[in-house]
């Protein structure tokens, strides 16, 4: 059972195999911090560490003399060489195997890594490695962004890891389910909506993912042939991913694995964990995947608390007042009965937003679209909340321009270009890297199928597990029912996967930590239940933190 307690700090020693008592503080702060970390942004080490300055990834070339810098400047290396790079961190490129059961294989990948350097020298702690979630998630795009406040609270002698994991980002080879970046966007013009905006709709999901998924294999095998190589798909479980990390670890001078994991960033830490038990000395997982539910493709509990966090945002809306809430309305049921209203309005008069300008196209707001911004919302509630309430208000009213700044300001929609900067002769290199983007959206599918085996469930079976979703989340079931669908269709058979145990926790020299907001939003729609009754099955003798967010 999960031990709910207050944390312990140990007593300051002087001993060479423990943190000192400051540093320690440090890092455990970060489990009170990252929950609001996360809902704002989607975000100590052993003194026998060698001195930065005797360790090979301290040896650093000369700042690349150009004035855009690339990741392809960089030629991947079987050692960890590091390179300046924007600004303030340090980069490298590792060659690693693409196929780690048979290593005398050629076919290689190349892993982006970047580093924040600790800057306190004098009582240097080593290396704290970190990965933001998804799957796809980008570790490059998430520490430059969110690096510094990360140091802040794990240390200023604490250097800070990240990488985008294979087929991520600036990873290459990078997983493409299509030929081109227009295919890509011109397929996704063809979204049929939510399963439950309309009777049938579930059907044409269903096929669509199916056909999905046969694209991303038909391409992902054209590339790999014409590199004479396997396709890359067989090879993204988070087993591999795991094995890389090892890899990067060892390379950088690191005996013992300190680890900060968000979101899907858990089940790498755990799958990590109990391949290598020996190899972790510090674990934090912080808004945990439900190690069970995705090592099995079931995924029904992530949505536990996704009801209670859309009752927050009628509580407070109504706490605040007409002044401070624009869908203010004198209970909070009757906030709740308005959105309800307002979307079922939506599904027969959908809001039709004209454009002025002939080179644009009109717009159409849908009840799939509203409900897919409030699950958005629901990801990151203390920042998006107000403005969802005044978006909300201008619907009831017939006007959707405030939906649409809604959605642009905040990202929440991929602008559609006809750009081909990337491409070669109409199709996307392999070898392209994909620079400054949160992460890689294909490679969600490959991660996850992988992990969780063939789905082999009929459209009438995939079907009760829609409804089943749906009953116990109202406001995001079907949503996120779209994320289980990305299976569908999926028969690619990974070469290797983890089917051990995953509570190998308790082999740890060091306890590990869960962090679990109560109560907690979906942070990531392809993350599972922080919900305490899934952890215990896991996590056996490590403290759990329930961190109030109400």
């Amino acid at each position: 059972m999960a031990i709910e307690k207050v944390i312990k700090f140990p007593k300051i020693t002087t001993s060479s195999n423990q943190f000192q008592g400051s540093s320690l503080l440090k890092f455990y702060s970060a489990l009170f911090l990252g929950t609001f970390i996360l809902s704002i942004w989607h975000y100590g080490i052993p003194s026998h560490l060698p001195s930065p300055v005797n360790l090979e990834l301290n040896n650093l070339s000369p700042t690349i003399a150009k004035t855009t810098w690339r990741w392809s400047d960089i030629k991947p290396s079987q050692h960890l060489i590091w390179h300046s790079c924007y600004d303030t961190f340090q980069c490298a490129r590792l060659s690693l195997p693409l196929d780690w059961l048979n290593t005398t294989n050629p076919s290689k990948i190349s892993l982006a890594i970047i580093k924040l350097p600790a800057t306190n020298l004098t009582d240097y702690r080593g290396p704290v490695f970190t990965n933001p979630g998804g799957p796809g998630g980008s570790g490059i795009y998430s520490l430059r962004k969110n690096g510094h406040n990360l140091q802040k609270i794990i240390g200023q002698n604490h250097d800070v890891i990240s990488f985008d994991p294979r087929g991520v980002g600036a990873s290459t080879p990078v997983i493409n389910c299509w030929a081109s970046k227009q295919n890509s966007q011109v397929w996704k013009l063809g979204d049929v909506g939510l399963v439950d905006s309309h009777p049938g709709v579930l059907y044409d999901a269903y096929a669509r993912a199916s056909a999905l998924s046969h694209n991303c294999q038909e391409n992902m095998h054209r590339e790999a042939e014409a590199r004479g190589e396997e396709s890359l798909l067989r090879f993204m479980s988070t087993t591999s991913v795991a094995r890389d990390m090892l890899e990067i670890m060892e390379k950088s001078g690191t005996e013992k694995m300190r680890y900060w994991g968000f979101s899907y960033g858990t089940f790498l830490g755990g799958v990590f964990a109990a391949m290598y038990p020996d190899r972790v000395e510090r674990m934090v997982s912080d808004g945990n995947v439900d190690y069970i539910e995705w090592s099995t493709n079931t995924h029904t509990s992530f949505l536990h608390d996704s009801d209670k966090v859309m009752e927050a945002f009628y509580h407070y809306c109504h706490a605040s007042g007409p002044t401070n809430c624009a869908f203010y309305s004198p209970t909070p049921t009757q906030i709740s009965t308005r959105l309800k209203n307002l979307l079922a309005v939506l599904k027969t008069h959908p809001i039709i937003v004209p454009q002025s300008d002939p080179a644009l196209l009109p717009e159409i707001i849908t009840y799939t679209s509203l409900k897919r911004l409030i699950s958005a919302s629901l990801y990151r509630p203390i920042l998006l909340f107000p403005s969802l309430a005044n978006v909300l208000l201008s619907l009831e009213t017939g006007d959707g321009i405030p939906f649409l700044n809604f959605i642009s300001t905040f990202g929440l929609r991929e602008p559609f270009t006809c750009e081909c900067d990337a491409c070669n002769n109409g199709f996307l290199s392999p070898e392209e890297e994909e620079e400054d983007v949160e992460g890689t959206d294909d490679a969600m599918a490959a991660v996850m199928c992988s992990d969780g085996g063939i789905m082999n469930e009929t459209v009438s079976e995939f079907k009760v597990y829609a409804d089943t979703l749906m009953e116990g989340a109202s406001m995001t079931g079907a949503t996120n029912v779209e994320v289980r669908m990305s299976c569908v269709g999926w028969n690619v058979v990974p070469k290797w996967r983890y089917t051990g145990t995953l509570i190998s926790h308790l082999l740890l020299s060091h306890p590990s930590i869960t962090s679990s907001p109560t109560p907690h939003p979906p942070s990531n729609p392809h993350t599972q239940s922080n919900h305490p009754r899934t952890l215990p099955h896991h996590h056996p003798p490590n403290p759990l933190h329930r961190q109030p967010s109400r």
